[in-house]
């Protein structure tokens, strides 16, 4: 057996603190590692009742206290503070880290300090990037992250990216060697979305729809690249030639007044329905009634979105943005359509409402596809391969 690692793991988000796909992705991933015997210690910060310490899955998780900040930069100072203060404890207590695992800018400033501080080499996975989110850099907010992301890029030993559309824009955003960066895609449990026997589907679907109706619905953060917009402005199309026999579910929190705005002034108020955030626990009850997700990115560097669709055995239209063409294969096991483009995407979601053979054909080959390119027992060897080799190099580095 190869000799097990011990990993410094820096996340900004881990459960029940869930803010975006990185939660889950660093929830995942490491009882892998675990299994494998390596040893991870994961810091993040405090959230609501959670324990300050505790060990999930193998994992040692610290959540840290943060000072409140003027403003979200300034929280992210603090919690690099806490971070910092606490990794440093914890290398000089427990000694021999091999590695530092940072994921994405928010944590970089502990990181890099922590790298610097005690000469343990620092990989970074970047899960989105400025540039790539609002395709360029425009103001100093923006400016900001980017200068964040770069000084992350930079100081790491290896960069983990999630798709090679992710790798191709860190080496137009950073300028970031290609044979630097290493390209592992997230994964799922598909197990997560086993549902209750005693679950009455009939009378669940009700809440949302009519007995005739069909049920499409994205799910996710409402801001600009998620691109929902584009759903409601197809939806017109789709409810003439489905003969009005359509419910639009749009799930998730955050504003999305303006979004009921849209589908007042387009005449399709009474055909949706905004839930709101849901639990995981409710949504994977919804996602067994439902017909078609359907996820319009502007920007998706990866799309976790689409796996839990797969798991969930429902059919995916997605834009043919970032990662997803890599993650969605076309016609096979999903519907990829053209980004931006509301008529594209009426398209996508009409073939599938209209094919049943076919929808389940993109069904069973979506969630075959899970074992083979997205479980997280593969995706941990291809990590524990890139610490091996960190680790390696490093043997053989005067670092001075």
């Amino acid at each position: 057996m190869s000799t097990p690692m011990k990993i410094l793991v820096l996340s900004w988000e881990f459960p029940p603190r869930i803010v975006g796909g990185i939660a889950r992705h660093v929830s995942e991933l490491y009882p892998e590692l675990v299994k494998l015997g390596h040893q991870i210690h994961l810091i993040t910060p405090e959230f609501a009742s959670a324990p300050t310490q505790e060990t999930v899955e193998g994992i040692h998780v610290y959540r840290v206290p943060v000072a409140p900040g003027n403003d979200f930069f300034h929280w992210v100072v603090n919690m690099n503070e806490s971070m910092g203060k606490l990794g440093g404890q914890l290398i000089s207590e427990l000694g021999d880290f091999d590695l530092i695992h940072a994921h994405d800018w928010l944590v970089g400033d502990a990181a890099i300090a922590l790298k610097h501080l005690f000469k343990i080499p620092l990989i970074a996975t970047i899960h989105a990037t400025e540039y790539g989110r609002y395709n360029g850099i425009h103001n100093d907010t923006q400016r900001y992250i980017h200068l964040k992301e770069y000084n992350l890029v930079y100081e790491a030993w290896r960069v983990i990216v999630c798709t090679n559309y992710m790798r191709h824009e860190l080496q137009r955003a950073f300028d970031t060697p290609w044979e630097k960066m290493d390209v592992i895609y997230n994964g799922i449990r598909p197990e997560k979305k086993r549902h209750h026997l005693n679950f009455h589907a009939q009378d669940f679907r009700r809440f949302y729809a009519e007995d005739g109706e069909k049920i499409v619905y994205y799910v996710g953060r409402m801001t600009y690249e998620k691109g929902v917009p584009l759903l409601l402005s197809a939806a017109p199309r789709v409810l003439t030639e489905m003969g009005g026999n359509v419910k639009f579910v749009i799930i998730g929190g955050g504003n999305t007044d303006h979004l009921k705005q849209q589908a007042w002034n387009l005449g399709i108020w009474h055909k949706c329905y905004f839930t709101g955030f849901l639990s995981d626990e409710y949504l994977d009850k919804f996602q067994t009634i439902a017909d078609c997700a359907v996820f319009p990115s502007l920007y998706e560097p990866f799309g976790i979105v689409a796996l839990e669709s797969f798991a969930s055995r429902v059919p995916v239209v997605v834009s043919d943005t970032g990662g997803f063409p890599e993650v969605v294969q076309h016609t096979r096991t999903g519907v990829v359509t053209q980004t931006n483009n509301p008529d594209s995407l009426a398209w996508g979601i009409l073939e599938v409402l209209k094919n049943p053979g076919y929808r389940q054909w993109l069904i069973d080959n979506a969630y075959e596809d899970l074992k083979h390119r997205f479980h997280w027992g593969k995706l941990a060897l291809q990590t524990e391969a890139v610490y091996r080799q960190v680790c390696q190099e490093r043997q053989i580095t005067t670092w001075c």
